[in-house]
């Protein structure tokens, strides 16, 4: 009996010390495939308009995505500096940064100039905005007074402001260098445009990305999972790299906002893979 107990610990004893060894001489996972990259992945807080703060930093831990723009939903432009900080505190307990706020509407002049002290006291320096057309020499006065980033969010057929990146450029460009565009590659897209020549042909006024995917190339293309629609997302990662993209791709998925995690699953690993597959 005694024999057989002292084979059993040594047993135990032997495996044990392989499966630490084991456990120790297993290799980290690999860094994200836009670690090497100038531009960052990161969520667009629209993706998430009917969960709370909680829910969407679990989200984003477990794809492990550092960057969100803030919608006012999970940060309240009412908020105070003690609510401001507790959002930040808890924003940096997942890994989190939040890089900028929007999109913001704005049909007054009173609500830009609560959109620019807003972000100020949220401590970012871009906004991604929607302000009506005669409203925009005000937000080039807003700009250099505050020394931000303003990037137009364009919104494809569904509203008659800012359909696509020409129509932002045609606004924009004889305004202050820092107003520039939130490029919708699937608004876009839907549009009758070419995100990836768009992107070339604009990228000095291109401050933020919305990422997704899409049907088809007029209004009644739709939403959907990136690498299930029309957008060539190998030649857009080319462009990223060729004109030097500092900012975020932000996912903005749409396809079903009361159960979006499988996609934003799908979409940042299939965006991921086109990044790491992707010739530089």
């Amino acid at each position: 009996m005694m024999k057989k107990l002292l084979i059993v610990l040594l047993f135990a004893l032997i495996t044990g010390v392989a499966a630490q060894a084991q456990q120790q001489e297993r290799p980290g996972q690999q860094p994200a495939p836009e670690t090497g990259e100038k531009f960052k992945v990161g969520m667009a807080g629209y993706t998430f308009a009917k969960f709370d703060l909680d829910k969407t930093l679990a989200t984003m831990q477990r794809a492990d995505v550092h960057y969100l723009c803030i919608k006012d939903f999970h940060l309240p432009f009412k908020s105070t500096d003690e609510e401001i900080a507790a959002f930040h505190a808890k924003l940096k307990e997942k890994g989190v940064t939040g890089y900028a706020v929007g999109p913001i509407y704005m049909k007054t002049e009173a609500e830009i100039d609560n959109a620019f002290e807003y972000a100020k006291r949220v401590g970012v320096k871009l906004i991604v905005g929607v302000p009506n057309y005669e409203l925009l020499p005000y937000v080039d006065k807003k700009v250099k007074e505050y020394g931000f980033n303003y990037a137009i969010h364009l919104h494809g057929p569904d509203i008659k402001i800012y359909p696509d990146a020409q129509d932002v450029w045609d606004h924009v460009k004889d305004l202050d260098p820092r107003i520039g565009m939130c490029l919708d590659i699937g608004h876009d897209t839907r549009n009758g445009k070419d995100p990836v020549a768009d992107l070339k042909k604009y990228h000095t006024r291109v401050f933020d990305i919305h990422i997704k995917d899409v049907t088809g190339t007029t209004k009644l293309g739709y939403s959907l999972e990136i690498g299930r629609g029309v957008i060539d997302f190998p030649a857009f990662i080319k462009m990223l790299r060729k004109v030097g993209y500092t900012g975020v791709c932000s996912l903005e998925h749409e396809k079903d906002m009361t159960d979006p995690f499988m996609g934003i699953a799908e979409s940042i690993g299939y965006f991921r893979g086109v990044i790491a597959t992707t010739k530089k």
